[in-house]
């Protein structure tokens, strides 16, 4: 039976990268069509689209009931985003750091997780005994008047980028057009793709976690979390190996705000969403990681091969600690 699970999870990854491609793809073509400027394009629609199986994963997690496993992928996605998507890149291709990105979404995204960890567990970080509580006790909670506020935020950050680009000017370049409705056909195929890919995913974990003995925190933070980063992984490389840095940026951080803002606050929406200890101590992580990788960003406006073999390595402990917790 755990042959069985594993197919399934394997064909639930593929089924969430290609639906993925596919629906990037169409919206991306779609957005063409109507002259939407390309830094809409990057940061929103590829963002969106690479986000696709966090919030697939996250809100079928979350309509099952699996509240861990829906705050943990989100949690554990953005680690894989920042220390492995950017890391690797990095390694391929130094990444220069646009100067808008430097003072505007990467201090957004960091303000975002600090003010996630105090909203959700303000009264056990300032009064609670640490020493007394297990990894998986409840120690806060994500709720609906949260959630609201996040994708409140989420909305008002996507007016400020439709606002900015607007600013800067579209680019009007001469192209072969898709069809309209072959994109929206690609948009819904890949959209279906992604949500049974999703669902199954969700499932197989779940009993691969049960089989092994393990927590479902803990196979949200590792093993979901990894999968449903790989279509941030596969766009930031391919983008990174054709120069096109800006677009592997763009594309990890975007997704990193729409997992807390936009798939957070849609999983806490359907049912709010139970803070453990565990979770405190990721979302520490996630601040933490977050700030090194501002500071690498910040010391030369890029990240450096040095710096992006530091950024994977700091993965690997942070994978072995939560084993080992």
């Amino acid at each position: 039976m755990i042959f069985v699970y594993i197919l399934l999870l394997i064909g639930g990854f593929v089924f969430l990268i290609k639906g993925a491609d596919v629906f990037v793809n169409g919206s991306s073509s779609l957005a063409r069509n109507f002259h939407v400027p390309g830094l809409i394009v990057g940061l929103t629609i590829v963002a969106l689209g690479t986000s696709a199986p966090e919030l697939a994963v996250s809100t079928t997690a979350a309509l099952q009931g699996s509240n861990e496993i829906a705050l943990s992928n989100v949690i554990g996605s953005n680690i894989m985003n920042l220390l492995v998507v950017l890391g690797l890149c990095a390694v391929v291709f130094p990444l220069p750091v646009d100067k808008s990105a430097l003072k505007r979404d990467f201090p957004f995204s960091i303000v975002i997780a600090i003010g996630l960890l105090f909203a959700a567990c303000g009264s056990f970080i300032f009064g609670g005994d640490y020493s007394s509580y297990q990894m998986e006790q409840e120690v806060g909670k994500v709720t609906r008047l949260i959630s609201i506020v996040l994708l409140v935020l989420f909305v008002l950050y996507i007016i400020l980028l439709i606002y900015s680009a607007k600013k800067q000017g579209a680019e009007d370049k001469e192209e072969e057009k898709t069809p309209t409705w072959k994109c929206l056909l690609q948009i819904l195929i890949g959209m279906v793709m992604v949500i049974a890919g999703g669902q199954a995913v969700v499932y197989g974990a779940k009993e691969l976690a049960r089989a092994a003995g393990m927590t479902e925190t803990l196979i949200g933070l590792t093993v979901v979390a990894v999968g449903t980063s790989l279509p941030e992984l596969v766009t930031s490389l391919v983008a990174a190996r054709k120069g096109e840095t800006e677009l592997a940026i763009g594309n990890v951080i975007g997704s990193n705000i729409f997992n807390l803002l936009f798939i957070l606050g849609v999983s806490s929406t359907i049912r709010p969403v139970a803070v453990n200890m565990a979770s405190v101590c990721d979302l520490v992580i996630l601040i933490g990681v977050s700030i090194m990788t501002y500071i690498f960003a910040c010391t030369s406006r890029k990240i450096s091969r040095t710096q992006g073999i530091i950024m994977v390595s700091v993965y690997v402990a942070d994978v072995i600690f939560a084993i080992v917790r």
